[in-house]
């Protein structure tokens, strides 16, 4: 089932879903771990999964001389496979992530068509991270800037067009595209109202949905939203969860994903500094107590970002979606 799908009859019915995302393994690493988290997260019966994509990184090896060779390397390959597998081992619908960053419209149309031969029928699209040498993003030769080009580029795929003009399209894709949102301003945005016009792009240009970046603050996601609204961005908002469990996030996750820590929880988590169980217990309250809130507004789903620990997730999904 497509995620529009799943997202209307949710929230026809009144009730809020689980979903969550997962990161591909470090090269070298099998698929079992990934298996395993899965399978920890089962009973909340989630409504689908996404699975990230990791553009490549600038790496150094030194040579027996002494000298050093750069090359770039990805990570974590291995989005379309996983999302693949996952789907064909639980049944459960897979929206592996589709980045800019990188990659030509070339090789994103060779990769939307794998996905296509796949059966994979949702995507996340994303503009994607700058290099950590780059001052700012730049886009790779003959690809995209802004993330809303890539929807035209699949939207036209779903139109039997190809980017490939020498080519003549006989089949039409069928992509459910869904797109970030940012309930405190992406990091590059000129303003919030500049992020908001750069956000009804996408959604002009083919989105169905929209994820948000996390969050601590439920007051700024709900400010987003009639903002969004007022905009004329109808589609649904799915906010995205992660639980504080650390007191490194502190610092971590603002400099990381540009969120703000409410005050009320900073103070109670300064206050434990030396007690990390009390610190998860904190963040895991504040969640809950989020969720909760979420909830009653009846949002059709809630997102949540494990990044690869289940357990940090599963002490809220038990409350909120154990039957």
């Amino acid at each position: 089932m497509k995620v529009p799908q799943i997202i209307a009859v949710a929230a026809a019915a009144g009730k809020t879903r689980f979903a969550f995302e997962i990161l591909p393994p470090l090269k070298g690493d099998g698929i079992e771990p990934i298996f395993r988290s899965i399978d920890e997260l089962l009973e909340f019966d989630p409504a689908y999964i996404n699975i990230t994509c990791h553009r490549e990184t600038l790496k150094q090896n030194v040579r027996s001389d002494g000298s050093a060779e750069y090359h770039l390397e990805r990570r974590r390959p291995g989005t379309v496979g996983i999302a693949a597998a996952i789907e064909r081992k639980y049944g459960i619908p897979t929206v592996p992530h589709l980045i800019c960053a990188g990659e030509s419209k070339y090789s994103l149309e060779d990769q939307l068509i794998d996905m296509d031969f796949l059966g994979l029928e949702n995507l996340l699209v994303l503009r994607g991270d700058k290099l950590p040498t780059e001052v700012s993003f730049r886009p790779a030769a003959d690809g995209y800037m802004y993330a809303a080009d890539l929807v035209r580029q699949v939207m036209a795929m779903n139109h039997g067009t190809l980017t490939s003009h020498d080519t003549t399209a006989t089949h039409k894709t069928a992509f459910a595209v869904g797109v970030a949102g940012y309930p405190e301003t992406h990091a590059e945005a000129t303003s919030a109202d500049d992020d908001i016009t750069h956000l009804k792009e996408k959604v002009d240009a083919g989105a169905e949905y929209i994820i948000t970046q996390l969050f601590y603050d439920n007051g700024r996601f709900f400010s987003f939203v009639e903002k969004c609204r007022k905009a004329g961005i109808g589609v649904p908002i799915i906010p995205g969860i992660k639980p504080l469990t650390t007191f490194r996030q502190l610092t971590l996750l603002p400099r990381t994903f540009g969120c703000n820590i409410p005050r009320e929880l900073e103070e109670k988590v300064r206050a434990h500094t030396d007690d990390p169980e009390a610190v998860r217990r904190i963040g895991t309250e504040w969640c809950l107590t989020q969720c909760l809130e979420l909830v009653a507004a009846k949002v059709p789903v809630l997102h949540f970002f494990p990044n690869g620990h289940p357990a940090d997730i599963s002490p809220v999904a038990k409350v909120l979606f154990k039957d």
